[in-house]
């Protein structure tokens, strides 16, 4: 099981690291999947990414207190926003689709903004 964290944690930093230049898919979450599997696997890459000087302190707070910065909220918070805004203009969606997403939407937001801030 120790080489399939392993690897799982090689696959959740790739995605994080596309994440960090994509708007649409996130970082920060699969770093946190990243770090949860490499504590399980390879103590010294848990460690190498909770104390990473741009990633560190947020998956340090997630870890200490679940909690999510306020910056990261607000961020959160506009690129939903920007997210469904292309969406809708580039999908032309009926009105199932929209109320949908935007339900699927406004649950991560609610999610977000109900865990502690920092």
């Amino acid at each position: 099981m120790r080489r399939v964290y392993l690897v799982l944690g090689f696959i959740f930093i790739a995605l994080g690291f596309v994440g960090a230049f994509l708007p649409v898919l996130p970082t920060t979450p699969f770093l946190i999947l990243a770090t949860t599997c490499f504590a399980r696997s390879s103590p010294r890459l848990e460690n190498w990414l909770l104390s990473h000087p741009r990633f560190g302190p947020a998956l340090r707070a997630w870890r200490e207190h679940g909690a999510i910065p306020v910056r990261a909220k607000l961020l959160s918070l506009v690129g939903i926003g920007a997210g469904f805004l292309l969406f809708w203009i580039a999908t032309a969606p009926g009105p199932v689709l929209m109320a949908s997403v935007g339900a699927l939407m406004l649950a991560g937001l609610i999610y977000v903004f109900t865990r502690p801030s920092l």
